[in-house]
């Protein structure tokens, strides 16, 4: 059964010592983002700090950030067991022929059924609601970093609707909190908020976005804005799939939008269409600060939430932190969609030092000359791969998970002028080296072998290994050879 909200999940990580509770007082700025790097860097527990100074609100840090949170956060043993199950899907949309195959089909399509949000008349999310005097300054919202422009909101679920097709959007742009009712709406150009934006912008000069905000739920709910879900599908549709259980929805109370029911905090609100204003700086999960920019305004005139909220946060900041562990979530679960389209692609990695959008890996069956090639330009035209500026392509019997074999493998198989290409296009707006914001120059590096057809004339050589047999008998040596070691050193 899914979990129902955070706190029923918090339960779970605390039975299985997977949550430490602070009990000493700490203050929301600089002191939580201290403790939670330092954590999630040694591999620790999720952090509930129970004493927040000057606040009445505990706030949740590090929930997911380690791999086997983020299995239990999925209820899942590995994640490639959702991969499977993605790729079960995947199977189904191309099409039984027979109609046996057919009937077995039914009863994953009534699966699908089971999954699409659901609208329910009330949630835990209103048991209060405020119109009147509220002030965002209530809430313990973290001041992260010392050179931050201010205290910063960076797990929200930001809800808004395309003024053109009506249909939903759920992203997780940071929002800087300006006084207790304005706060910045950080939509970077690529994003499908943006895009909400630009549409209404032409649509009414002088109109205003309704917009909603989120912040708390269960795991898989939380994850729906983080999620690069295609733009036709419905990120609460995917949460739901994650969950195996429908997110309930509830109507807002001032805004024509819909938020999860078990939501911890919800603030409901519009964007004044041409009001911009400066944001940042704010220290990023690249490990450096992102610089001010001007970005839209969200203006608060209704809070609701539960009779006793937790605030649920993300620290972001040098790698490794929190949102890597969503990250490779995000590169397992949907490896089969990559491979769907690629089935060439063997694995993919995208290391923590590489930041998301800095470094990709993928391995290939490599089938004629240039396939590297060709692979490095479907990889700049994936969705939010666009922006990936790096990408390394080996053979398929590279572990791309093993970093020391990606970089022997790679070093030794590439002639740098011959196997190196550069183009240009759309950056991350993170970037803070691009030449210009959002558009700026990629690498790709084609280190698999090299065929003749690709100008390579010698012979390439074996790799130098062992025979399985010889393996086999020295694997009994070894054992009484460590024993004897270790007997040796007391």
């Amino acid at each position: 059964m899914a979990y129902q909200d955070l706190r029923d999940f918090l339960k779970r990580l605390d039975m299985d010592g997977e949550l430490a509770r602070v009990s000493a007082e700490i203050d929301p700025v600089y002191e939580v983002t201290e403790l939670s790097d330092r954590t999630v860097k040694a591999g620790g527990p999720a952090l509930l700090f129970e004493r927040v100074r000057g606040h009445k609100i505990p706030v949740v840090t590090n929930l997911v950030g380690t791999e086997k949170r983020m299995c239990m956060a999925l209820e899942v043993d590995s994640l490639d067991d959702v991969a499977k199950r993605v790729n079960s899907f995947i199977d189904m949309q191309s099409g039984p022929q027979g109609f046996l195959e057919k009937v077995k089909m039914l009863p994953k399509l009534a699966e699908i059924g089971s999954f699409f949000p659901k609208s329910v008349r009330s949630g835990d999310c209103q048991q209060v609601v405020r119109t009147e005097g509220f002030s965002l300054n209530e809430f313990p919202i973290l001041k992260h970093w010392p050179l931050d422009g201010g205290p910063f909101i960076t797990w929200p679920m930001v809800i808004t609707k395309s003024p053109d097709s009506g249909k939903r959007n759920v992203g997780c742009y940071r929002m800087q909190v300006y006084d207790g009712r304005t706060t910045g709406m950080h939509w970077q150009t690529q994003k499908h908020g943006a895009d909400h934006y630009r549409n209404s912008r032409a649509k009414n000069p002088n109109g205003r976005l309704e917009v909603a905000v989120a912040i708390g739920s269960d795991p898989a709910t939380a994850l729906a804005g983080i999620l690069p879900v295609p733009p036709d599908m419905d990120e609460f549709l995917f949460s739901g799939f994650l969950r195996r259980d429908p997110v309930e929805l509830v109507a807002c109370k001032t805004v024509d939008l819909e938020v999860p029911a078990n939501a911890e905090i919800v603030l409901e609100g519009y964007v004044e269409i041409g009001e911009m204003r400066t944001e940042g700086p704010f220290g990023d999960h690249t490990g450096f600060y992102s610089l001010e920019g001007q970005y839209p305004v969200f203006h608060i005139q209704c809070i609701t939430h539960k009779k006793d909220p937790i605030y649920l946060t993300t620290i972001v900041g040098t790698p490794p932190q929190e949102d890597f562990f969503m990250g490779h979530a995000i590169e397992r679960i949907f490896m089969p969609v990559m491979r769907m389209q690629y089935p060439e692609i063997i694995d993919v990695s995208m290391p923590a030092e590489g930041v998301f959008q800095n470094l990709m890996i993928v391995s290939i069956k490599k089938s004629y000359p240039g396939h590297a090639r060709k692979i490095m330009n479907a990889i700049w035209s994936l969705g939010q791969a666009m922006f990936t500026k790096v990408v390394v392509v080996v053979d398929h019997d590279v572990n791309v998970q093993d970093p020391r074999e990606v970089v022997w493998k790679s070093l030794c198989a590439i002639d740098p002028e011959r196997d190196i290409q550069f183009t240009m296009g759309p950056v991350d707006s993170l970037d803070h080296a691009a030449r210009r914001q959002d558009y700026s120059s990629k690498m790709g590096i084609d280190a698999t072998r090299k065929w003749p057809e690709e100008g390579f004339s010698g012979r390439w050589p074996d790799e130098i290994k062992s025979t399985d047999a010889t393996k086999k008998r020295v694997d009994v040596l070894w054992q009484q050879l460590r024993f004897v070691q270790s007997s040796n050193k007391k």
